[in-house]
């Protein structure tokens, strides 16, 4: 019993030390931002599918909340199909790059 509980807790430290090195780079989303820009850089933009929106504007937002939409698309909490599909092929690096490029934008 006291290996799996110190299996356990080896592993839950590993966990933490990953999600603790996912560092965002917003240099690195310059080659990440194009599947993002067709919609959220355009002013007024409205899109059409599922059905009409209004597109929010996402630069300048804080890089947390970001992050926690797309993962929200990606799990489904969101409701979106393009959103969910868009944010299904990110990694969490790519979120996490996505986040700091766009936190910083006005």
């Amino acid at each position: 019993m006291k290996k799996l509980l110190a299996l356990l807790a080896l592993a839950g430290i590993a966990q933490v030390a990953n999600a603790a090195e996912i560092v965002g780079d917003a240099k690195a989303a310059e080659n990440k931002i194009a599947m993002c820009i067709g919609c959220h850089a355009i002013p007024g933009y409205k899109a059409s599918f599922p059905e009409v929106f209004q597109v929010p504007m996402i630069g300048g937002q804080s890089a947390k909340y970001i992050e926690s939409a797309l993962k929200a698309y990606q799990k489904g909490d969101r409701k979106n199909p393009s959103m969910r599909g868009i944010a299904g092929s990110l990694s969490d690096q790519d979120i996490a790059d996505l986040a700091a490029y766009y936190s910083q934008q006005k």
